[in-house]
């Protein structure tokens, strides 16, 4: 802090009557320190910022503030009016004005800073002082939290001794009588919430309305409030046992929430960034009403959520799995609008509507035909971002925003040297780790600004392009035709070991990291469908379903071998596996592992391996049984997942009713045989 501000960046008597006056007035105090290169160009940049949302905060402050190619280095400067400037603030003008100007490209040291004082500006006798000083350079230390000289203390007399100062004897006291013991109080338990902040700049606001939700939590007692700034000086998820305890949820955001899912299901009160500045107790009573009445947000967490990027004690192999997941969360909606706007147009037209002309010259309305060639063509556009997309967010998840103009650049040239899903994969790691590289470099502050927008996409994206056309590009098309050729070939019993392999991959995690790379290795097939790589994805659909469809009929037939909560869920499950949702499982295998996850891998293996036998395929990359209509040989496809789910309900029965105790009584007196202390033994029934 002792570079951002000095005393020639401190106006104690600012004399401008505008926003637009005092902007310029402090920017051209740090023109003259040459930490603004244009002063005009800046000074829009300001404006611009100022047109997203007005600074001004309740309290009498103002922070005009913004980001700026302009700008040499992270600079603050602060003026003080005796008349107030209008800030746009719902209290009326702000006496206390900082000026924040950061460049494009500011290090998280700097703006690590800048949200330190933007917290200090929630502290009354911070504001106090600054209202109250005289002198410049007094005031530039108190802002950089100088510590002040310590005050030398008064000489103090010597202490009487006992010989020069005689004492008279107290009188005794009497006893006290004992009150009577009382059981210590338990302290209630906390209302606990945890928080989003986050505003476009990132700089100031995000940090402001963290530091007042976390001091509005303390004045209330009984509430814990953490929160998560996503600014620019860095973004810390919060663990996910932190969100799963809370209470309630409070985004106080005027940028999208990153990785919103992950609060979902919980009690929350959405609302722009200065509310959590201006009025957080009031926010904090919101969520309290809310989770009182029961009310919470649409759907439910993912149950495995998918980081963007690793944490810093993950091994190299955990960072590259989520990574990797990354990229494949980001390309499934591509996927499944896509593909299921292909199979649609399939369903309608047939599978000679690939070779329909372009809609866009030939379309008749009333001609069926027409419609699904719009069907096929729309999809076929969307699919087409598959590896893009994929290899964009890849390099995403390792590099943040740096890496997608690299990635989605080497995934489009991994589709055009048709090096297929594999090639995208490639893409996706070499242009993070480019990227990643470019930015360990250490740059002069001058060329700060434009790395993010000018220099890093420029290097990045000509590394990557080098490397996709000469040099991996090719043996990895090469890979991927053997690999397509190998699928093809496939007959007897290599395609029943192969359904085995991808039916126990299917059910091995539920839909996490093993899961998604079957599917995902399913679904780079479609790609370029073949007679192989349509049956893989057939293989790969059915057994998917067959672990949430086990777990609901073992709910049915055997409902006293699980809870109350199981057998709720298992209603519920019918619809997930029907829906080829295998996370629809999970419930089950989170309660009993052992049972549950080897009886569905059985069940999946059956299912994937009769599906290849059966010769089943399939175009859809999505829908369960609503595609079934688009499935080669639907009705042995049925079969066979019919004869997975039997083989997954039998094993998870079976070892279920090995236990020697079993679930809990619901409210239904289904559960428990076991006799407990007391009572009478139960004769079990069969269901």
């Amino acid at each position: 802090m002792s570079e951002m501000i000095t005393a020639d960046l401190v106006d104690l008597d600012l004399s401008a009557d505008t926003k637009e006056a005092a902007a310029r007035a402090l920017a051209e105090r740090m023109a003259a320190r040459g930490r603004v290169t244009d002063l005009d160009g800046f000074l829009a940049d300001v404006a611009a910022r100022e047109a997203q949302m007005p600074t001004g905060l309740d309290g009498g402050i103002g922070i005009p503030h913004c980001r700026s190619e302009h700008v040499t280095e992270p600079t603050l400067a602060f003026g003080r009016s005796a008349d107030g400037i209008d800030f746009g603030a719902p209290d009326g003008p702000a006496d206390l004005i900082f000026l924040i100007a950061a460049p494009a490209g500011a290090d998280d040291a700097h703006l690590t800073i800048l949200s330190s004082l933007a917290r200090q500006l929630m502290n009354e006798d911070f504001k106090a002082a600054l209202r109250t000083a005289t002198d410049a350079g007094a005031t530039a230390a108190l802002i950089r939290g100088d510590e002040p000289e310590p005050t030398p203390e008064p000489e103090s007399r010597p202490e009487p001794t006992p010989e020069s100062v005689s004492t008279p004897e107290p009188a005794p006291e009497p006893e006290p009588t004992p009150e009577p013991e009382t059981a210590p109080a338990t302290p209630a338990a906390k209302f606990k919430i945890v928080a989003v902040t986050s505003c476009p700049t990132g700089i100031a606001h995000t940090y402001m309305a963290a530091e007042s939700l976390e001091k509005a939590g303390r004045d209330a007692g009984d509430v814990e409030v953490v929160v998560e700034t996503q600014g620019s000086a860095g973004f810390t998820r919060l663990a996910p046992d932190v969100i799963a305890a809370a209470d309630g949820v409070i985004f106080a955001h005027d940028v999208p929430v990153r990785e919103k899912d992950r609060f979902a299901g919980k009690p929350t009160v959405d609302v722009g960034v200065k509310a959590g500045i201006n009025r957080p107790a009031a926010l904090i009573g919101e969520v309290r009403d809310k989770a009182a009445r029961g009310e919470t947000t649409s759907g439910t967490a993912p149950a495995t959520p998918v980081d963007r990027a690793g944490d810093a004690g993950d091994s190299y192999g955990t960072k590259l799995r989520k990574w990797l997941m990354s990229g494949v969360s980001y390309m499934v909606p591509f996927v499944a609008a896509g593909g299921l706007l292909i199979a649609l147009g399939f369903a309608i037209g047939g599978y000679t509507i690939n070779k329909a002309p372009s809609v866009a010259e030939h379309f008749v309305w009333t001609q069926t035909d027409s419609w699904a060639a719009l069907l096929f063509q729309v999809g076929s556009v969307a699919f087409a971002f598959l590896v893009p997309v994929l290899a964009g967010f890849i390099a995403y998840g390792m590099a943040d925003r740096p890496g997608l103009v690299p990635g989605f650049v080497g995934g489009s040239i991994a589709l055009t040297i048709n090096a297929g899903f594999l090639g995208g994969l490639a893409a996706g790691l070499i242009a993070g780790g480019v990227v990643m590289a470019i930015q360990k470099v250490n740059v002069p502050p001058v060329l700060r600004g434009i790395m993010p927008v000018v220099v890093i996409p420029l290097i990045s994206s000509a590394v990557v392009g080098f490397l996709m056309f000469l040099v991996i590009g090719k043996p990895i098309a090469s890979l991927q035709r053997a690999l397509t050729d190998w699928l093809n070939s496939l007959s007897g019993a290599n395609t029943i070991i192969l359904g085995v392999i991808l039916g126990l991959m299917m059910c091995f995690d539920l839909g996490g990291p093993l899961n998604k790379v079957a599917y995902a290795f399913a679904v780079g097939g479609l790609a370029n469908p073949t007679e192989g790589s349509l049956k893989v994805m057939a293989a790969v659909m059915a057994a998917g379903m067959v672990p949430p469809l086990a777990m609901a009929l073992a709910t049915t037939v055997r409902g006293r071998l699980f809870t109350k909560t199981e057998r709720e869920n298992g209603k519920a499950a019918w619809v997930l596996g029907a829906s080829f949702i295998t996370e629809g499982a999970i419930p089950f295998a989170a309660a009993d592992p052992l049972r549950v996850i080897p009886a569905s891998m059985a069940g999946g293996a059956v299912t994937g391996a009769l599906s290849m036998a059966f010769g089943c395929t399939l175009r859809a990359p999505h829908g369960g049984i609503f595609v079934v209509p688009l499935i080669g040989n639907p009705f042995l496809y049925l079969i066979a997942i019919a004869a997975g789910v039997c083989v997954s309900t039998a094993l998870v029965v079976i070892l279920k009713g090995m236990r020697k105790t079993a679930p809990e009584t619901g409210a239904d007196g289904a559960g428990d045989a076991t006799p407990q202390k007391g009572q009478e033994p139960k004769i079990p029934v069969a269901a």
